[in-house]
């Protein structure tokens, strides 16, 4: 049995600085089947870098405080405190704090199977610089902690972070 205090556990933040506080519980308590990570999101803040989707697992996210939004392939979702949204590996979103708002985002990021996705899993929808249009590109994590997403038509490559 493990047992731990969300206040106890690091805050670990995302590389490009996009929330300001990020629990990774599963880390904490060794978990082996599925990842749990506690996020606090201020105005303007967001669970992730970008829209994205894992193509390793299914992402559930749990609204204990505010209103969340979802940019989803189907438009924007509200998610409101006690509610509750799925995605499956392959659909794209990207969960936040909207700018306009005055109230703090509480919430839990749940993803199965395992207890940490593949850098390799995730692929990211953005603007390549080659193509100049939207696309897929690919995840990795350089030595230096940053970001480099790698075009999956034309395979450019750049560094965020």
């Amino acid at each position: 049995m493990e047992k731990v205090s969300i206040d106890e556990v690091d805050n670990e933040t995302n590389p490009m600085g996009v929330h300001s506080v990020r629990r990774p519980i599963s880390a904490a308590l060794g978990f082996s089947d599925f990842a749990m990570n506690y996020f606090e999101l201020e105005p303007g803040e967001s669970f992730s870098g970008g829209y994205h989707t894992h193509h390793d697992q299914e992402e559930v996210f749990y609204v204990e405080d505010g209103t969340a939004q979802f940019d989803t392939e189907d438009g924007t979702v509200t998610v409101s405190s006690g509610e509750i949204i799925r995605f499956a590996p392959g659909e794209f979103q990207q969960g936040y704090n909207p700018d306009d708002t005055d109230e703090r985002v509480v919430g839990f990021a749940f993803g199965a199977p395992g207890a940490q996705h593949e850098w390799d899993q995730i692929e990211s929808l953005v603007h390549c610089r080659i193509c100049e249009d939207e696309r897929g590109h690919g995840l990795t994590i350089t030595d230096g902690g940053a970001f480099e997403l790698t075009c999956t038509d034309c395979e450019n490559s750049f560094v965020l972070g």
